[in-house]
This record gives structure tokens, C-alpha cells and sequence, in this order.
């Protein structure tokens, strides 16, 4: 065989050689972020199935947080509510306050602590039920003793839609993508409404306080963008519904759970520990804090013009 042959043949099998090692490069590589990817999404499962597990088993012991916290929230409302202030919490287990392990009734207990005082002590009526989804609570609305505390409320405090996002994750949780959340939300909009036409038929003259939801996996799967989206969107969709009646109100909680280095969730990885109900408090009780003084000085108005 000619050296010119020998050449050619060598070079033939150094390209082949060549090539091979590239495509066997690309694909490990592709296969990796591949594999890298579904790992999240397994992760992902594994704090849904802590979420179903440890919140059945969690301690009942008292968790401490730092006391510029709890100062804050001593100090965020200075009022007393006028007599006859009848408050109403419903909603799914935001509003139950699972997780808080003082078990003082969650962002509600703190609100109605700070609301309180030996001569106005005031009681907040809540009907917050844990896994409670959109469809489930505009049934639980049909209740005859959950009409009638909403009929006498001034106030309404809504926690809903964290598990109509649950219900499709678990359903998608190795291939998340916006598709099935996005016809969700659809339908969430439409039945949010539909709460929001309910209340104010019951109770025409109460406002209503819908609490926005945070992002319990940020902290764990950042690398997840699909999440940030679906939790912005879903979030946005509730606020734009409180933008047609002036008596319709959003409160934004989000951005208290994006805080670094402080825990801010129970050991199910996903609802509010006391510290994190403490910040949800401290937020509502400013948001509702205009409404609750308009209320007291309208009430002092009409004893004035009765006692005249």
C-alpha cells in the first residue's frame, strides 16, 4: 500500500474518531442537564410528600422568634376597634394557620391579638380549612353558618388558590410547564370572581382582603423559572379581580418569604412557621389599618348626631 493511501486511510478513521468523541460529548452532556432536570422535579416531589407528612406529625412546641419581629408587630397598629366589629377569615390552611406552633390561630392569631385589649377584646371568626381549592371553598360558601358570620362582617380576610396550584403541580411535577397552569389560572379567575360576587351579596357593605401567595420552593429550586412565573401570574390574576370594586382589596406577601438567612417555613418545607405568620400579620394589619380607623370614626360620628 502506497504511503499517500496509508494517509488518506488514517485520516478517514481519525475524523470518524474525531466525530464520534463530539457526538459522545454532546449527548452526556445533553443527557446530564437532562438528568439534572428531572432531579428537580423529584425534589419538587418530595417536599409535596412532606407537606402531606409532616404536617400530620408536627410539634407542638413553642417557636421563638426574634423579638424586633414581634416588636414590629406590637407596634404596627396603635387602635381599638370600635364595638360590634365583626371580622371573618376564610380560606385554605394560610388562614387556619397550620404550621404556627404556638398554635395561636396563625396570621389571624396575630392580627387578633394586636387588635385586642382587655376593654375591646374582639374575636376574629375563621374558617380556614387546610387543602381548601377555589371550587371547594365557593361550596363550603353555600353553608348556612358561614353565610350568616359573613352577613355580619365588616371585614373579610381571603387566603385561596395555593392548592388549585398544588393540584396542578402534583399532576405535572416531572414536566412542569406554563400550559396547565395557565388553563388553571383561567379557571381559578373565574371562580375567584365568583367568590367575590358571593361575599359582597351576603355582605354588600364589608371589605375583603385577598392575601396574596409567596413561593415555598424559591428558597430550595431557583434553577426552577416555571415556578416564579406561574406563582407571579397567579398572583397578578387575584390583584387585577380586586382592581373592579373599591371594596375588593389585595395584599402582597411574596416578597416577606424572598428574606435571606432567616426561616421562614415549618418543617413541612412549605407553609409559614410562626416567625413567617408573624410577618403575614404585621403586613395585613397595615393594609387594613385605614379601613379599621374609617370604620371607628364613622361609628363616633353617628353617636355624636344620636346623643345631639
Amino acid at each position: 500500500m502506497s504511503k499517500k493511501k496509508r494517509w488518506i486511510i488514517f485520516g478517514g478513521v481519525t475524523a470518524t474518531l474525531l466525530t464520534a468523541t463530539v457526538l459522545f460529548i454532546w449527548f452526556k452532556t445533553d443527557y446530564s442537564n437532562e438528568t439534572a432536570n428531572i432531579e428537580s422535579r423529584k425534589n419538587i416531589k418530595q417536599v409535596i410528600e412532606q407537606v402531606q407528612e409532616k404536617d400530620e406529625e408536627m410539634k407542638r412546641e413553642k417557636n421563638n422568634f426574634s423579638s424586633s419581629i414581634k416588636n414590629a408587630v406590637e407596634n404596627t397598629i396603635g387602635l381599638f376597634v370600635r364595638n360590634n366589629y365583626n371580622i371573618v377569615a376564610i380560606g385554605d390552611s394560610l388562614t387556619q394557620g397550620v404550621g404556627d406552633l404556638t398554635n395561636n390561630g396563625g396570621y389571624v392569631g396575630v392580627i387578633e391579638d394586636n387588635l385586642s385589649d382587655k376593654a375591646h377584646p374582639i374575636t376574629i371568626e375563621n374558617y380556614g380549612k387546610r387543602g381548601n381549592r377555589s371550587d371547594q371553598l365557593l361550596t363550603r360558601l353555600e353553608d348556612e353558618h358561614i353565610q350568616s358570620s359573613i352577613e355580619k362582617a365588616d371585614m373579610i380576610l381571603l387566603t385561596i388558590g395555593a392548592n388549585d396550584i398544588m393540584k396542578v403541580v402534583k399532576s405535572n411535577v416531572m414536566n412542569l410547564q406554563e400550559e396547565p397552569f395557565e388553563q388553571a389560572r383561567k379557571a381559578y379567575k373565574t371562580r375567584l370572581q365568583a367568590i367575590f360576587n358571593t361575599i359582597l351579596e351576603l355582605s354588600p357593605d364589608a371589605n375583603i382582603y385577598l392575601i396574596g401567595f409567596f413561593n415555598p420552593f424559591e428558597g430550595y429550586f431557583e434553577d426552577i423559572e416555571e415556578l416564579e412565573s406561574i406563582l407571579t401570574n397567579w398572583n397578578q390574576t387575584g390583584r387585577e379581580l380586586t382592581l373592579n370594586d373599591p371594596q375588593l382589596h389585595y395584599i402582597p406577601t411574596k416578597d416577606l418569604f424572598q428574606l435571606k438567612n432567616v426561616d421562614l417555613l415549618a418543617d413541612d418545607n412549605f407553609h409559614p412557621n410562626t416567625t413567617g405568620y408573624t410577618l403575614i400579620g404585621e403586613r395585613v394589619l397595615t393594609y387594613i389599618r385605614p379601613t379599621i380607623e374609617t370604620a371607628k370614626k364613622e361609628k363616633e360620628q353617628q353617636n355624636e348626631i344620636t346623643q345631639e
